[in-house]
């Protein structure tokens, strides 16, 4: 690459030579105005307000009085097994894995078993509620091992069965533990006033 062979104006130095006292930022751009914020309760006329108030008064409590009776008498006559055979064919593989683990610790299998319980309820609310990077990123290494757990101590002929049951159970509690994540890049953009 050559050189330039014009000489510099000697009327602007270069920038490393001017002194950071006489240096002048651009001018500013004013900021766009803000738009007013919409005060609906302000445009709602106090008996229209009254009347919406009267109408869920009631109709909570005609919820209360028949529809969740109703409800639970609905529970009561459904066939709950399909939840309860799921449930156990994830926590019964968890605990046979465990047993076989702990042989010469001196915890028990059932202690440790009530513990992988606790951590995962535990960091399942924990998650759930501060959507911070520790609970989330405890909350994926429960389910990573409860999978693997999962998958190592089911029977050979349903392990991948078991397994996909245990994937999709940890994917549905994790709608609620990832409540928020977005893999979009977050830009952060600081005005000076």
């Amino acid at each position: 690459m050559s050189e330039p062979t014009e000489p510099h104006d000697p009327e602007v130095p270069p920038l490393d030579t001017i002194d950071d006292s006489r240096r002048i930022p651009p001018p500013r751009r004013p900021a766009p105005p803000r738009p007013q914020p919409i005060k609906a309760v302000d445009d709602i006329p106090a008996g229209a307000i009254a009347a919406i108030a009267i109408v869920g008064v009631i109709a909570l409590a005609l919820t209360l009085k028949s529809g969740i009776p109703r409800v639970i008498d609905w529970s009561h006559h459904q066939d709950w097994s399909w939840f309860t055979q799921w449930a156990a064919t994830i926590t019964d593989p968890v605990h046979a894995y465990l047993g076989a683990h702990t042989v010469g610790l001196p915890i028990t299998a059932t202690m440790v078993f009530a513990i992988w319980q606790a951590i995962g309820v535990g960091t399942l609310i924990a998650a759930w509620l501060s959507s911070g990077f520790g609970p989330r990123s405890t909350w994926l290494a429960y389910g990573a091992t409860t999978v693997f757990m999962v998958w190592d101590a089911s029977p050979a002929a349903g392990r991948t069965v078991a397994a996909g049951l245990g994937v999709i159970a940890w994917t549905i509690l994790s709608t609620l533990a990832m409540r928020g994540f977005s893999l979009r890049p977050v830009v952060n953009v600081f005005h000076r006033s």
